[in-house]
């Protein structure tokens, strides 16, 4: 609030400047500067001042929100705030109280200060791309407690005041200098990469899906998730009288689905590839059975589900350090590729980033290193798979290797070891050596890079959905997604 007491302008064109008190002004305090000193009470000037200057990302929005357990959708949803009178995301009023703390905390007076009171006032909006610059003032200071009463303001670039007021602290007795503190690195997990894959399927019609022996609460709710957000239509395979016993203990509702009855795990394989081989369902997705019993009756010969291609694995993975989709492959059929395989594989997983709507993938070829060495065979096939790519033997996407890890997925990586290429530090699918290699990296993105993993079995007539006991259901659903997906480019090519 401004009180007569303090030397404060009044406000002229939307922005408070501090009245000048002499000829000869304190110097102003850059709080941008990497520097970690107080002020004491004894050296503090009335018309000292501290300013920084932040721009707004999405970032600080989010962020401010988790720690503030904030979640009015005005500030974090694009949709909803368009419909109001503010029509665009806009920041938490308290940001700029937060950039006025840190003024204060740690520059003027700086650290020892302890807060007393904050009266701000938000006078204008804020949005993400918004330069907000905030100062703070000295207007008063009482000798006997100590106190330093601050004019407190932020401006945008427009030079509009955005929030304005006033501060009182009690300043440090003794003076302070240390090294900066290293804040925590912080960052922040979304996973709109996996919404919108969800938003892609909209548009589709519920895949018809044989679900093989979906005989525990995971396997169930997962087929029930995925129909109640319109990606799949189940058929549940497997005992009757045991599905719908778990239902009711756990309140799914599976009214809606056609149900076989059939005992057996191996059965549910079979009956739900022959329901794939009839043309009843257009995906496969597995219960609660081992994966190679639903994988054999894929195979199986009888069943008719088996294309020119080899069958392989990919996992889809969102990681939240990484910009783009990653496709991992094979990490779960192909135990140790032969160069042959590898073609398909690699074939395989194109099709599908092909289907999840990108054009022309990048495809780097792992191995230990980025050269080619007679001592690692993995680094051999890399360099014969480039060739036959540029051969026109596998088509529809870009390849390089081998590649090491970092500099496949690592721009910076890529510059410092002096690879010039257009796929290292940009990759979209990744071929893994074998299977160990493709397992124990995917585990790891999931485990300790916080990624969003989905698995699908694809070189089949119709795509087979794989999920675990430990997936979450962003997992579950982004699986069922991409087979919708898969489903739909196979209609458009027939």
């Amino acid at each position: 609030m401004l009180t007569e007491t303090r030397p404060t302008a009044a406000l002229h064109d939307g922005a408070r400047f501090p009245a000048a008190t002499s000829t000869s002004r304190p110097p102003v305090i850059d709080a941008d500067e990497d520097v970690s000193e107080n002020l004491p009470y004894d050296e503090i000037l009335v018309g000292q001042s501290a300013v920084r200057t932040r721009e707004l990302t999405m970032d600080d929005v989010r962020l401010f929100a988790t720690v503030s357990e904030n979640r009015n959708p005005v500030h974090l949803d694009p949709r909803f705030a368009a419909g109001t009178g503010h029509g665009k995301v806009i920041a938490h009023g308290m940001w700029t109280g937060a950039l006025v703390s840190g003024l204060i905390g740690s520059r003027l007076p700086g650290p020892g200060t302890v807060y007393l009171s904050q009266d701000l006032h938000f006078l204008h909006t804020i949005s993400v791309g918004d330069r907000i610059t905030a100062t703070v003032t000295v207007v008063e200071k009482r000798e006997a407690d100590r106190v330093v009463v601050l004019d407190c303001g932020c401006v945008n670039q427009d030079g509009i005041l955005v929030a304005g007021g006033v501060a009182e602290v009690v300043a440090p007795l003794t003076k302070v200098q240390t090294a900066p503190v290293e804040l925590p690195e912080v960052q922040l997990i979304g996973h709109h990469q996996h919404d919108a894959l969800l938003k892609k399927c909209e548009r589709l019609a519920p895949v018809p899906t044989a679900v093989a022996y979906p005989c525990n609460e995971p396997a169930l709710r997962a087929a029930i998730d995925a129909a109640e957000a319109g990606l799949i239509a189940p058929v549940l395979v497997g005992p009757a009288r045991q599905m719908k016993a778990i239902a009711a203990e756990h309140g799914l509702d599976i009214s809606a689905c056609r149900i076989v009855d059939v005992e057996l795990p191996k059965d549910a394989a079979e009956t739900a590839a022959r329901l794939a081989r009839d043309g009843e369902v257009g995906a496969l997705m597995k219960g609660s059975l081992h994966t190679d019993e639903l994988m054999a009756a894929v195979v199986r010969k009888e069943n008719a589900l088996r294309t020119a291609a080899r069958i392989s694995h990919v996992f889809v993975m969102h990681v939240p350090t990484y910009e783009r989709t990653l496709l991992i492959t094979d990490a779960a059929i192909n135990i140790s590729p032969t160069l042959d395989d590898k073609v398909h594989i690699i074939q395989n997983a194109i099709h599908l980033a092909q289907a999840l709507g990108i054009k022309k993938p990048n495809v780097a070829i792992l191995s230990a290193v980025e050269n080619v060495n007679p001592k690692i065979p993995s680094t051999i096939e890399a360099a014969v798979l480039c060739k036959m790519a540029d051969r026109g033997q596998i088509t529809g996407g870009v390849l390089d290797g081998p590649l090491a890890f970092d500099n496949a997925i690592s721009v910076e990586a890529a510059r410092t070891k002096g690879i010039d290429s257009p796929v290292a530090g940009k990759a979209d699918i990744l071929l893994v050596p074998d299977l160990v290699a493709g397992n124990m990296l995917a585990k790891q993105l999931s485990f300790l890079a916080n990624a969003d993993a989905a698995g699908i079995v694809l070189g089949a007539k119709v795509p087979v959905i794989l999920t675990s006991r430990a997936d979450n259901q962003r997992s579950r659903l982004a699986s069922c997604a991409i087979a919708a997906l898969l489903a739909d480019a196979r209609r458009a090519t027939e």
